[in-house]
């Protein structure tokens, strides 16, 4: 799946197909920092799904709050988001990736912390 804004970068080739969902009542920003010379950044809208190409190591730092300032709630593991290919089911399999993404969302950092 191409990036048409920002395109994973080339000298990268294990790359992997991804989805997040932002569950949540509030609007979620999502950014992939610690990939170098790469910048990805989206808004995710409550309900929303974000299907995204990105290399294994990267990292989805999930960042959530108010108009002026946004907290970062999370930092998960891309290969956690990762989607099998021909599936039509755009979300983890794994139940406890699931779960703990569905606690994320919820806006319990601390419930997640304790699994």
């Amino acid at each position: 799946m191409p990036q048409i804004f920002d395109p994973v970068p080339h000298d990268n080739c294990d790359r992997i197909l991804c989805c997040y969902a932002n569950v949540t009542s509030k609007i979620q920003v999502v950014r992939i920092t610690n990939i170098a010379n790469w910048y990805f950044e989206r808004v995710v809208f409550p309900g929303q799904r974000l299907v995204f190409e990105c290399p294994r190591p990267a990292q989805l730092e999930v960042h959530c709050g108010m108009m002026a300032s946004a907290i970062l709630s999370d930092t998960i593991p891309c290969t956690e988001l990762l989607v099998q290919e021909g599936e039509d089911n755009f979300f983890p399999s794994d139940p406890i990736t699931q779960q703990r993404l569905e606690l994320l969302n919820e806006g319990s950092p601390q419930e997640v912390m304790s699994h």
